[in-house]
């Protein structure tokens, strides 16, 4: 069983270093890529250590919200998952004007946040991160789009590992084990709840539908969504 003994490091530092050190660096099936924002970009570095040490600069422990992988235009392009520039000027309240990004699953993260009492409230509970902390790309007909670690089956067998490693180190940061919310309740749920009733990471695994998901098919429930949400977080 892990430890979740708390100690004085202050969660923005465990994340930092956490961030700062990841990294993986064997075979990948043929034409997909990794994404490693936190190893490409001083920018993303930037806008890391202004976040957390705003919003973690505690010992409390959280309670772990774990999406998929890191896509280009969320956690690809700032380093913070389901934030893109405009949530994180306007709702984060941290000036960033170098490069702007739009993400339609931020908008439903921070729609829900806010409903839920604002970034300051929220964080100070929660952290999000992902089952895949660094995320993939592939060219498909000459372009670029985002992968996900369970596409293939191929992808999955060579990141297992590393996905519970991560996992591991992803409960040392936070502190809380009793719970883990589950951002997709299709394939990203189904991996992680096999893997918990292996390793027994946490008491349960609760799934939430994706807000990829939401903002793409179910945006006319979107309100119904955000209460899901606010009903099993609270």
């Amino acid at each position: 069983m892990l430890s979740t003994h708390q100690n004085n490091h202050q969660r923005a530092d465990k994340i930092l270093n956490f961030f700062n050190e990841i990294n993986f660096d064997n075979p990948l099936p043929d034409h997909i890529s990794i994404m490693n924002p936190y190893r490409e970009s001083d920018d993303i570095k930037q806008i890391c250590n202004l976040f957390y040490r705003k919003y973690y600069n505690d010992c409390n422990p959280r309670t772990l919200i774990l999406g998929i992988n890191p896509g280009r235009l969320g956690a690809g392009a700032t380093g913070l998952p389901f934030t893109d520039t405009k949530r994180l000027n306007d709702d984060c309240k941290i000036p960033y004007d170098k490069f702007s990004t739009h993400e339609p699953s931020s908008v439903f993260v921070y729609e829900m946040i806010q409903a839920f009492g604002g970034p300051q409230l929220f964080y100070q509970k929660y952290y999000i991160n992902s089952v895949c902390p660094l995320g993939f790309v592939k060219i498909m007909n000459n372009k670029m789009v985002n992968y996900n670690y369970y596409d293939s089956k191929e992808l999955e067998n060579a990141m297992h590992h590393f996905i519970i490693e991560n996992i591991k180190q992803q409960i040392e940061i936070c502190g809380k084990r009793d719970v883990c919310y589950c951002l997709g309740s299709g394939k990203n749920y189904t991996y992680l709840n096999k893997l918990n009733q292996t390793h027994q990471f946490f008491g349960e695994v609760v799934p939430l539908e994706h807000p990829r998901y939401i903002m793409q098919y179910k945006t006319k429930d979107k309100q119904r969504y955000i209460d899901d949400y606010l009903l099993k977080l609270q």
